[in-house]
């Protein structure tokens, strides 16, 4: 069966599910990372390795979904629970600018109570106040929760966010799109259709947003493959997924609790996207969950960008994951792996390109 896919993968066929359970589970590792890198040579030729400079700001830690493998939620009773004002936000994001950032990335838990009304006076101020960042925020959960609370319909909620100032959004809570999957570790949260209605009708407004998937909670091997399929059919309608990023789940401090999936589960699940996500240009490596060196070796099993160097960044923290890179470190990951990095907007347009061989005192 394998010499039949890769005839297909070096057509530009797309795979069907049954071809990509077989690569899952019956494929080495090597050679699986060695058909996607063959993809992601094809279609990053240049050997460029891209990041943003950004800062995830969680406005608020207040959450009414619970879900079991969150470590970072509290009610809005508890003595932890935050809200941030408008004038901590603009802080966090005045520090962002100082280092050059163009992208807030800004998410907070499904909060209980907050309306339309306060995301739109601060994204307009946010907007007003700093031009040069594009924000990137909200999760489809947030955004469905706001809409029910401020009587909306999502379009709606979603056609004034974006009149406030929401450019794009990213793929936040997709866990794995199988209800069985998010049932058992966030039953209160939207199910896959939810989440994939909020892309969708995001996209049909012009908007871009990326995908994402964390597994290795309980979900199978079927489960990740369907995901991943159920990513790749959405993408079909509109083309409005600029990337993919998947990451393992993370245990540590969580309800849900269990083992965190191997190096070799995480590579092998970045390979199959790479694969699978024919129609999706950019393949991230999660170097926040996985690591500097793991986010390496991506790079040669499908991944072309490194994401964002993260100035903050708290959820994965709160489950005992606390990797940090500065801007120069990512740079140098990237030309230790032996690619050119360069440094994007949201839209993935460089504004930087960092030329010239490895200096001796970076090796």
């Amino acid at each position: 069966m394998l010499p039949t896919i890769e005839q297909r993968i070096d057509q530009g066929q797309a795979l069907t599910r049954d071809e990509a359970l077989f690569l899952l589970r019956e494929v080495d590792l090597l050679t699986l990372g060695r058909l996607a890198d063959e993809v992601r040579k094809r279609r990053h030729p240049d050997g460029q390795v891209s990041f943003v400079v950004d800062r995830n700001v969680n406005y608020s830690n207040v959450c009414c979904c619970k879900c079991r493998f969150c470590a970072f939620y509290c009610d809005e009773d508890d003595d932890q629970a935050y809200l941030l004002s408008y004038d901590e936000i603009f802080a966090k994001v005045q520090e962002l600018v100082d280092h050059g950032g163009t992208q807030l990335l800004m998410q907070g838990g499904v909060h209980p109570s907050l309306t339309i009304d306060w995301f739109e006076e601060l994204f307009r101020q946010l907007t007003e106040r700093f031009p040069m960042v594009q924000i990137h925020s909200l999760s489809p959960a947030e955004i469905t929760q706001i809409a029910h609370l401020s009587g909306l319909t999502l379009r709606e909620c979603l056609q004034r966010l974006q009149q406030a100032g929401l450019k794009s959004i990213p793929g936040g809570g997709a866990e794995v799109l199988v209800d069985e999957v998010r049932k058992a570790i966030s039953p209160n949260k939207i199910g896959w259709r939810q989440w994939a209605e909020v892309m969708e009708v995001a996209h049909e407004l012009g908007m871009k947003t990326t995908a994402t998937m964390m597994f290795g909670s309980c979900d199978t091997e079927e489960q990740r493959v369907e995901h991943l399929f159920r990513v790749r059919e959405i993408q079909e309608k509109h083309g409005g997924f600029s990337a993919f990023i998947s990451w393992s789940f993370q245990p540590t401090n969580t309800e849900l609790g269990g083992e965190t999936a191997t190096g070799q589960d995480y590579l092998k699940i970045l390979a199959l996207s790479r694969l699978v996500l024919d129609n999706i240009d950019n393949i991230q490596a999660s170097w926040v969950t996985q690591g500097a060196h793991m986010a390496q070796v991506a790079l040669r099993f499908g991944a072309n960008d490194l994401g964002g160097t993260m100035l903050e960044e708290n959820v994965v923290a709160a489950a005992g994951v606390s990797f940090r890179m500065t801007q120069q470190e990512l740079v140098e990951l990237a030309r230790q792996a032996g690619f050119t990095p360069v440094r994007r907007t949201t839209g993935y347009d460089v504004l930087e390109v960092y030329e010239g061989p490895l200096k001796k005192d970076e090796a």
